[in-house]
């Protein structure tokens, strides 16, 4: 049995096979995802898994070099925002409209869909290096 903190099979795999400059974004339960985006769900309920929580889980295997958020979460949804910020404090951030953000999961490795029920609760990780 795997022993590190992404015990969830599908996600494991995804972290595993990103390389430098891959993209995987994690979002609210209402994010549409293209057909063509792998979406690996894990909402059972309303806050179930938080954005947070798998953000900050996600986090302990991925080397992340940039993070796109919607430009609308410093209006809509400024206490994740700040949440975010928290848990990236040195991270660079690019602000892009939310409309662009949906665009763009086409070019993302996988979709991970939490319980999240909170508005532009969405962030798009790009992958860095440990070297």
């Amino acid at each position: 049995m795997k022993k590190s903190k992404v015990i969830n099979s599908d996600l494991s795999r995804v972290i595993a096979t990103m390389g430098h400059f891959d993209k995987i974004s994690i979002g609210d339960a209402g994010m549409p995802v293209p057909s063509t985006t792998e979406k690996i769900d894990l909402a059972v309920d309303n806050g179930i898994p938080s954005f947070m929580q798998v953000l900050n889980n996600v986090l302990e295997e991925l080397e992340v070099q940039r993070i796109y958020l919607a430009e609308e979460i410093k209006t809509q949804n400024p206490a994740m925002l700040t949440a975010i910020q928290d848990r990236l404090p040195k991270m660079p951030i690019t602000f892009i409209p939310h409309e662009e953000m949906k665009q763009s999961l086409t070019d993302c490795k996988a979709f991970v869909r939490t319980g999240e029920m909170t508005p532009y609760a969405n962030i798009m990780l790009e992958s860095g290096v440990t070297f």
